[in-house]
Order: C-alpha cells, then sequence, then structure tokens
C-alpha cells in the first residue's frame, strides 16, 4: 500500500476521518495494528483487533493494543449486539467466503461497519486481462492467480448492487487511485473504494 506525505495510508486516512473522536471500535483482520494505534492516538477510540495472524498480533501486542487470535469467518457470536460504534473490515472482504453472513453479524455488533477493497474492475486491471490475456496483476491486486488470499473479485458497481439487494445503507463512500480521491467513473478510474454502511431504517436485512 501506498504511504502518503504524514506516513499514513491514503485507505487508512479515509477511515480515521470517517470516525468520531471516542467511538468504540472493532477492527477485523486488523495486521499489525497501525490503523487501531492510529485512531486510539489521535482519536481518543477505544479500539479492539481481531487477527490470525501470529506475527501481526505480536506487533499489536508491541503498539499496546488489545487483540484477539480469531478467523473472522467464524462470525462473532461473543460479541453482543451494539458492542461498537464503528467495524471496519478494510482489505479483508475479497478474501471472505461468507460476506452476507459476515457483514450481518458485523452490523449486529456495531452501529456501522466501514468496509474497504480492492476495485477488480478498474481500467488497469480490464486492459491486463482483455491484452494480456490472464489474471490481472495490479498495486491493489499484487497476487498471481495461484498464491493469491483472494477468493473474490468484485467491482464497485458489484458492491453497490449488493448493498441494494441486501438492506445496507450506503451513508458515505469514497474511492481512491493511490492517493488521489477518485469522483467520475469511479468502477472504471478507482484502484480502491471504501464504504460506510449501515442498516436501512425500519427493517432487517433480507436472508
Amino acid at each position: 500500500m501506498e504511504i502518503i506525505a504524514n506516513g499514513i495510508r491514503p485507505d487508512h486516512q479515509v477511515i480515521f476521518d470517517m470516525i468520531e473522536p471516542g467511538s468504540r471500535v472493532l477492527d477485523l483482520g486488523c495486521g499489525t495494528g497501525d490503523l487501531l494505534h492510529l485512531l486510539a492516538r489521535n482519536k481518543d477510540a477505544r479500539v479492539q483487533g481481531i487477527e490470525l495472524d501470529e506475527k501481526a498480533i505480536y506487533e499489536c501486542v508491541r503498539k499496546g493494543l488489545s487483540v484477539c487470535q480469531s478467523d473472522i469467518e467464524s462470525g462473532l457470536a461473543e460479541y453482543p449486539d451494539g458492542s461498537f460504534d464503528y467495524v471496519i473490515l478494510n482489505q479483508s472482504l475479497q478474501e471472505i467466503r461468507k460476506v452476507f453472513f459476515l457483514l450481518r453479524e458485523v452490523l449486529r455488533v456495531g452501529k456501522r461497519v466501514i468496509v474497504g477493497f480492492p476495485n477488480f474492475a478498474n481500467l488497469s486491471a480490464r486492459i491486463n486481462l482483455c491484452f494480456g490475456g490472464k489474471a490481472p496483476m495490479t498495486p491493489s491486486l499484487p497476487y498471481r492467480w495461484y498464491d493469491t488470499p483472494n477468493v473474490r473479485f468484485l467491482s464497485i458497481s458489484d458492491f453497490q448492487g449488493f448493498c441494494l439487494e441486501k438492506g445496507f445503507a450506503v451513508e458515505k463512500a469514497c474511492f481512491l487511485n493511490g492517493q488521489k480521491t477518485i469522483v467520475f467513473w469511479p468502477n472504471l478510474r478507482a484502484v480502491g473504494a471504501i464504504f460506510l454502511l449501515s442498516l436501512r431504517q425500519g427493517g432487517n436485512t433480507v436472508s
């Protein structure tokens, strides 16, 4: 991931700006805890992470963060309803098999969820696939087909349709290409997307 001038990843900056000071935050697949550390230090957020990789957990502990080792695919049954103001699922959605199940769980334990993912339909990926005839490798999709952790390849338009179908309200959305925010034709021009979601008022998600 590209780092901007102040040492913060562009996607982390967008997520940081979406979260209100003093919020309760759970980060699913928190990695080495850079985002959680930023939120705790600069927004006085009460943060907690879930991560599977042991080395990443050691880095989180070194930063003084509270992190549980768990596979988020199994759900969040240990957390009661409304435990958090925000749940972050950044750069993990494409690695999840039971997407709807997990998002339902996330919006049970959190009032809002922030979802970030690489856009498989961006122009560079389309060119690679069309003219190269091979699974695309781009800055946002840096893996080869045989060693990728990704099990889903989705576009911004795919995710917008999914939210509409399943009853997730999109409160905010930001589309990125490196440090640039993309306004026009994001499904074609953006390499990554970040959505702030909640449940639609007056209803539950459909099955």
